[in-house]
């Protein structure tokens, strides 16, 4: 595997389970097929969506050889590599390593609140240590946040770190990220976790999303990335606000990722469920739910009967909207006068 910079859309794939609750390897290594046939770019297991949190070392270690085995060279992994302190993180990311990710994610400290200092020395400390390529993870609403100027000082003193996954959806933190770090370090690459701003993410410079949804919609998603890509930013915003309902829909569904099991199953896939129990009106309201996103999921053409029916084709259709056509035309025009 080549160590160019990540780009495109990497999917963090749910975490399929039996009905024991213990991790369903034959529904994981097909699901893994059926996202590569359909295009995505890369993948990411053992992350948030995958609910690393819930799984035991021994399990995202599992995880990790399952996923590379079935890969086979096929995209580039990256692998989630957080642990609870930093000596189980570096054995993490070194046993990946070895089994052939293309680099690891690494979240911010969760638990105990840090200061800037100490996430710059808790990544810093990892950095020298191991074997592997290293994203930084920023995830604000769950682990400390990781500043601008901890991003600029890393990504100049740490060749390990190579890029970061940035999913608090802040896009001038993106931007200051981005003229801060991109003229120091032209490999480093930005990735946005927040599919709700993925148009716009992209229009200021990321390389790609770590997208909940293609795992869901990788049609969509794509779709959205190529028309970006390609500079068809009308295109792009069009199919922004047709995933926007999605995205809130699933993300919003009982516990989280529950709306996107529920989305999943929609487009034939069983995964299972969550190690997170529901209560009684919980499930029933994810029953609601699931209903709704078959409404919405309805309106697109990608839908198929079975998940034996593969398309490696990223077209979407649209029925006319003029709400739609002129929000982005309002959107776009703003945008033109900055």
């Amino acid at each position: 595997m080549s160590k160019q910079p990540l780009a495109g859309i990497f999917t963090p794939n749910i975490t399929p389970l039996d009905a024991r609750g213990q991790l369903d390897e034959e529904t994981l290594r097909a699901y893994i097929d059926w996202l590569i046939e359909h295009g995505v770019h890369g993948l990411y297991p053992n992350g948030s969506t995958g609910e690393f949190v819930r799984f035991t070392p021994e399990e995202r270690k599992r995880v990790i050889e399952v996923v590379v085995d079935q890969t086979r060279g096929r995209v580039p992994i990256l692998a989630g590599a957080a642990e609870a302190n930093i000596e189980e993180t570096i054995r993490a990311c070194d046993t990946y390593g070895a089994l052939g990710v293309r680099a690891v994610a690494i979240v911010a400290p969760f638990y105990y609140r840090l200061a800037p200092d100490g996430v710059y020395a808790y990544f810093k400390e990892i950095a020298d240590r191991v074997s592997v390529d290293v994203t930084l993870y920023n995830i604000p609403m769950f682990a400390s946040p990781i500043d601008v100027p901890t991003v600029k000082r890393l990504a100049q003193e740490c060749p390990r770190v190579v890029g970061i996954k940035d999913s608090s959806g802040d896009i001038p933190h993106m931007m200051r990220m981005i003229a801060e770090v991109r003229p120091l370090r032209k490999d480093f690459f930005f990735m946005t976790g927040w599919d709700a701003s993925l148009v716009p993410m992209l229009m200021i410079g990321c390389d790609g999303g770590t997208n909940a949804t293609s795992g869901v919609v990788p049609e969509l998603t794509l779709a959205i990335y190529e028309s970006a890509k390609a500079g068809q930013w009308e295109r792009a915003m069009h199919l922004q606000y047709r995933l926007l309902p999605l995205f809130d829909a699933m993300l919003g569904t009982s516990e989280f990722p529950e709306g996107f099991r529920r989305g999943a199953k929609i487009r034939g896939w069983d995964l299972g469920q969550s190690r997170q129990p529901l209560t009684p009106q919980q499930t029933n309201a994810a029953d609601v739910a699931q209903s709704k996103l078959q409404e919405l999921l309805s309106g697109f053409d990608f839908m198929q009967p079975s998940r034996s029916v593969s398309s490696k084709t990223h077209n979407v259709h649209l029925a006319d909207d003029g709400v739609i056509d002129r929000i982005v035309s309002e959107v776009l025009q703003q945008l033109r006068s900055n």
